[in-house]
């Protein structure tokens, strides 16, 4: 009997003789074609287990025709034939036993499969790939900052000259524009609050910071036409993305650590995956990678330089000439360095030049946004983004003020807000006050790449936290900056006094080292007590949103006396660090926090559907209903048990 198999049909005839299954089938396509199979008697157990009696094989072409008379009668025939076939040989068996062994080897694993081996490879791939981000999220920052404020510095110092204002643009009041660009770029982040989360929810982490990226290329681009209309749009744009670039980024960098230690540790949650990791699990990779983040970012005042170094330095007039008229310098001096030879520029740079390096920084804005674009790769999946974004934009435009309830950010705003004093102090008071005073204008740029080299050096510093304490970092930042204010307090420079060069680089080198401490401290301390995916965006931006407002209260006080500058920030400085204290000793004695509730993804019936499982809800990692990582034994365990306003406020 033939039964043709095709690739969508086949027949079989069967029946049960002595407690077998005769089952007759013809096969094509197996290897012979033609295979012409008679008496295949299997046996049929509970476990549906089929094991070959008889196998006998001719070979020959197939032929419908030879098929001959009614099908009772070819199953007695195999009956009998099946019968005659228990009575064989047992080279027949042995020849079954070979097939059987073929057809393993054809449909089962390889033999040299190693599942272990692969899975090694496969989350090996995984944190190469994290760490592929962090570089490129790494990179991609420290190219748009270091854009930005060359760019900023380059055009301000050219703008200030008057002979270049009256030669190339006498006509459109170039003084007034730039003030009303720094207004722009200082003003605007006043209310970043309100739409950075709804930004960074909207396109998610790592559009908005290619977005954010591409509105500082943007502003590269006006600075080719320099016009009112050009300019003061650029520079609102600039200033509306500053508080969702840096948020994105530190939400993007937590995630990469938290990522990485799922991935280094992923046969712990194949076994535990119903229990909660320990508390503290990743901290030491997000010491480790917020480190590298801020050691790359910090290179970014050393490459804002370049268009100082080598191209406007070689068009400035000597310190002579530039502080001929300035009568006091450091303590001693009101505003921004009062007595400043209005003319700055030898001779004036020619339009083609300028624009070779507008150019140049051009292109490095663009590479930064193709290092995002290609390089990294999403901070989420799919679903989980999708889930941030279904809790309803109401709710994320709520969530960023109802976190700032929680005492630990209450008590860390005076120190955010230092951290955004001293580095504006640094570029503009310092450098220029101090610096320019006394060293020259054609000195400014070296005493910024002191300052860059020395802050990216020393964030490795943070690494200490893998041993120490995570307070000993921070207030030693703190002690470093308490030292310089008070010696700046007591200390005016003499005008056109090279001799003083090395007292002024070493200051500067020193408050980088108090910077990189301070900023890559505060990233790593938000780090460790926010570990829940959902409320990262929320902390950064609140972080960065002070730190925007200290830089817009920085800008107000340009025309302040110097000591009173200095002892504005002393004063910021002893609270930060008197309420930083009190926070850790509040989380020592494991005080109850008050977190608003994350309410829960609306599914919604059109859009995208869920897997049967909801194995891709916000929550199926373990940490979507459940305390907080960030929480202490003492504290509520279910979201639930939150004060009742909490979930009242929410709805």
């Amino acid at each position: 009997m033939f039964c043709g198999y095709r690739a969508q049909r086949f027949r079989a005839w069967g029946c049960h003789v002595h407690g077998y299954t005769v089952l007759d089938v013809g096969v094509q396509g197996l290897g012979v074609l033609g295979m012409r199979v008679q008496g295949l008697c299997v046996q049929v157990t509970e476990m549906q287990n089929i094991w070959v009696q008889d196998f006998g094989c001719q070979q020959g072409p197939f032929h419908p025709d030879a098929i001959q008379g009614s099908p009772e009668a070819l199953m007695e025939k195999d009956i009998n034939g099946c019968q005659d076939g228990a009575k064989t040989e047992p080279s027949a068996r042995l020849g079954t036993e070979g097939t059987e062994t073929q057809l393993d080897d054809f449909v089962g694993p390889h033999p040299d499969y190693n599942e272990e081996e692969e899975e090694q490879k496969y989350f090996r791939r995984k944190r190469l790939g994290v760490i592929k981000n962090v570089v490129a999220a790494s990179l991609a920052g420290t190219l748009t900052y270091s854009v930005y404020l060359g760019l900023l510095e380059m055009q301000l110092i050219l703008h200030y000259d008057e002979t270049y204002r009256e030669v190339k643009y006498s006509n459109i009041r170039l003084e007034d524009i730039d003030r009303k660009v720094l207004m722009g770029i200082n003003v605007t982040p006043v209310a970043a609050l309100l739409y950075t989360p709804i930004l960074i929810r909207f396109f998610g982490t790592k559009w908005a910071m290619f977005l954010a990226i591409g509105i500082y290329a943007l502003f590269v681009s006006s600075n080719y036409w320099e016009r009112y209309y050009t300019l003061v749009p650029s520079a609102v744009a600039i200033g509306m993305v500053i508080v969702p670039l840096w948020a994105s980024m530190g939400t993007y960098i937590m995630r990469m650590a938290q990522k990485y230690y799922e991935y280094i540790n992923y046969k712990e949650e194949q076994e535990k995956e119903k229990q909660r990791a320990p508390r503290d699990a990743c901290n030491a990779y997000v010491i480790i990678f917020q480190t590298i983040f801020y050691s790359c970012f910090h290179l970014s005042f050393v490459c804002a330089q370049m268009p100082m170094v080598f191209f406007l330095n070689n068009y400035l007039y000597q310190l002579n000439h530039t502080l001929f008229a300035v009568r006091h310098c450091g303590t001693l001096s009101h505003g921004t360095l009062p007595g400043f030879n209005k003319t700055v520029l030898q001779s004036l740079p020619r339009s083609v030049n300028l624009i070779i390096v507008e150019s140049a920084l051009m292109a490095a804005a663009f590479l930064a946004m193709l290092v995002v674009l290609v390089l990294c790769g999403a901070a989420y999946r799919p679903m989980e983004e999708i889930d941030m974004r279904s809790i309803g934009w109401g709710n994320i435009f709520q969530l960023p003020f109802k976190h700032m309830r929680d005492y630990r950010l209450r008590h860390l705003f005076p120190l955010f807000i230092y951290s955004g004093f001293e580095v504006l102090f640094v570029c503009t008071g310092f450098s220029l006050n101090y610096g320019v005073c006394a060293l020259g204008l054609e000195r400014l740029a070296y005493l910024l790449m002191a300052y860059g080299f020395s802050a990216s050096v020393c964030s490795s510093l943070a690494l200490c936290m893998l041993r120490l304490r995570r307070h000993i970092p921070l207030l030693a930042g703190a002690l470093i900056h308490a030292v310089l204010l008070v010696t700046l307090f007591c200390w005016a420079p003499e005008p056109r006094y090279l001799a003083q060069a090395p007292l002024l680089y070493s200051i500067a080198a020193l408050w980088g080292t108090g910077s990189a401490l301070n900023k890559t401290g505060i990233s790593i301390l938000l780090g460790m007590l926010y570990k829940k995916k959902e409320r990262q965006d929320f902390i950064f931006t609140i972080y960065h949103w002070w730190q925007a407002l200290a830089i817009f209260a920085v800008y107000l006080w340009s025309g302040l006396p110097m000591k009173a500058k200095l002892s504005i920030m002393l004063l910021t400085l002893v609270v930060a660090v008197g309420t930083y204290l009190w926070m850790e000793r509040k989380v020592a004695w494991n005080m109850e926090v008050r977190l608003p509730r994350i309410p829960r993804p609306r599914h919604k019936t059109r859009g995208y559907r869920y897997l049967e499982d909801n194995s891709d809800e916000t929550g199926s990692d373990g940490d979507g209903d459940k305390e907080d990582d960030d929480r202490h034994p003492t504290e509520a365990t279910r979201e639930d048990e939150l004060p009742k306003e909490d979930g009242e406020l929410l709805g």
